[in-house]
């Protein structure tokens, strides 16, 4: 039965990363598209694209990660501290996809530090999530328990 798990995870796995990589060949389309430019891209150029992409995809983590920061209060402080570090996590890739011009400027070592942390990142998103999943906090369904204004 595990073989049977395995070979289903493997399948599964392998038809993420055919979907994965059709996406981005889809995008790259549309970027040449959009750019005028219809003939094969450059290695430079796709190198250029990667990377664009790398420090918009990190940019949207980042933003989405800081409102999932302030809406997290009231819950465990060890998920508090693992939403907080996957913040921080993100800023700094941000920032070092930010600033690079080129794969050169990034070590394989960065990239596959990089790799590790966004793994991190995704099983403390899924933590959160299977927490919420269990626990919805009473005042996410119905509000906060303050009074009114002119109510005592």
């Amino acid at each position: 039965q595990i073989e049977v798990f395995k070979q289903g995870f493997d399948q599964k796995l392998q038809e993420g990363q055919e979907k994965l990589h059709q996406m981005w060949l889809d995008w790259n389309r549309k970027c040449l598209f959009e750019s005028g430019d219809e003939s094969s891209a450059e290695p430079e150029e796709m190198e250029s694209l990667a990377l664009l992409m790398a420090c918009r995809v990190t940019h949207q983590l980042q933003m989405t990660c800081c409102k999932i920061v302030s809406a997290i209060q009231g819950l465990p402080f060890r998920l508090q501290n693992k939403v907080k570090q996957s913040f921080g996590t993100i800023k700094e890739l941000y920032a070092t996809f930010s600033v690079a011009n080129s794969f050169q400027d990034l070590s394989s070592s960065v990239l596959t530090q990089s790799q590790g942390k966004l793994a991190v990142i995704q099983e403390y998103m899924e933590e959160l999530l299977d927490y919420l999943k269990n626990n919805t906090p009473l005042s996410w369904l119905v509000g906060p328990f303050s009074p009114k204004e002119g109510e005592e």
